[in-house]
């Protein structure tokens, strides 16, 4: 046990307003040289739906869900948009946290799932504040994969079929990228494979599923994992379908957006039934796993050659 006196809840944040688009999508891209129309459609997204992700609203209920559980104070905070994960542990310095787990809600191995959370860790540590301690990826976990089940479950009901074939979907990256997650290489597919897997076999089912991708945001040279979503709907041969966002941990904006509304609509214009599974949020498993992987032994933490980032194209 890593005998914790704090739980810190870090994530990826997102924008609450309109006026918060821009700057939150231009943390979101520092450094990578993303083109402005390529912020300005991504903006156009969140603008859709008020300006406001629905992350920073499923994070405060995740927290408040864990309150009674942690056994230790809950705190949390963002990479990209208030709160500050900086802030956050100046404000755990003052109260005199000494060690903390951190929970981040991303599930799986890879750069921007796993390794960006060390460099986050490492550039929010503050002399004299508490010893932050990454937990480990939970994909495999009988509490994500019992959440998760309970959704998908819940999502063949509403489509009132037993026939539907289930989908999974995950944040695409690049290829480069998935080659090097994990210490072997190709660990965040891996991963997103066995989780389904467990998810297929704890609903009883034995019939074959995909895994396809969303959410690809690279320029068109660089290539990354496929097939998208749309494109799998497109081609599939199904009577109906249950899209189960395994990736993800909430209904953030690629959730809504890519699933709820892209993928939907080329549903709707194909006449294929489908339904979409929630994702973990706050169901009590999940919750209570979160105290489980504290109970763990602390995890060591992954070598620095461990997912490496990925190299970045320069802008001609």
């Amino acid at each position: 046990m890593g005998n914790y006196d704090a739980l810190l809840v870090l994530s990826f944040g997102g924008p609450e307003g309109p006026d918060d688009v821009m700057p939150f999508l231009e943390n979101v891209v520092r450094g990578r040289g993303v083109p402005r129309e390529r912020l300005l459609e991504v903006a156009e997204h969140y603008l859709s739906f008020g300006g406001i992700s629905p992350i920073n609203q499923q994070n405060r209920d995740l927290v408040e869900a864990l309150r009674p559980v942690a056994g230790v104070p809950v705190y949390w905070g963002n990479r990209n948009w208030h709160p500050f994960g900086e802030d956050v542990v100046r404000q755990m310095r003052a109260d005199g946290v000494q060690k903390a787990a951190v929970f981040a809600t991303s599930a799986f191995a890879g750069y921007s799932s796993c390794r960006q959370y060390y460099e986050d860790i490492a550039r929010i540590s503050v002399e004299g504040g508490p010893e932050l301690v990454k937990m480990r990826h939970y994909g495999d976990h009988p509490g994500f994969v019992a959440a998760m089940a309970d959704h998908t479950r819940a999502a063949l009901e509403r489509l009132g079929r037993d026939d539907a074939r289930l989908v999974f979907t995950a944040h695409s990256v690049p290829v480069s990228m998935a080659e090097t997650a994990g210490p072997s290489g190709g660990l965040y597919e891996a991963q997103l494979r066995r989780s389904a897997e467990l998810v297929s076999q704890a609903l009883g089912r034995t019939e074959p599923w995909d895994l396809v991708w969303q959410s690809r945001s690279g320029p068109p040279q660089v290539p990354w994992l496929e097939p998208d979503v749309c494109d799998h709907l497109r081609k599939i041969n199904a009577p109906a379908v249950v899209l189960v966002p395994i990736g993800f941990v909430s209904d953030h904006m690629e959730v809504v957006y890519d699933l709820d509304t892209e993928a939907k609509a080329v549903a709707a214009e194909l006449g294929l039934p489908l339904e979409r599974a929630a994702t973990a949020g706050t169901h009590p498993r999940f919750v209570q796993m979160v105290r489980e992987l504290m109970d763990e032994p602390e995890p060591v933490p992954c070598a620095l050659t461990c997912c490496p980032p990925p190299r970045r194209r320069p802008r001609s």
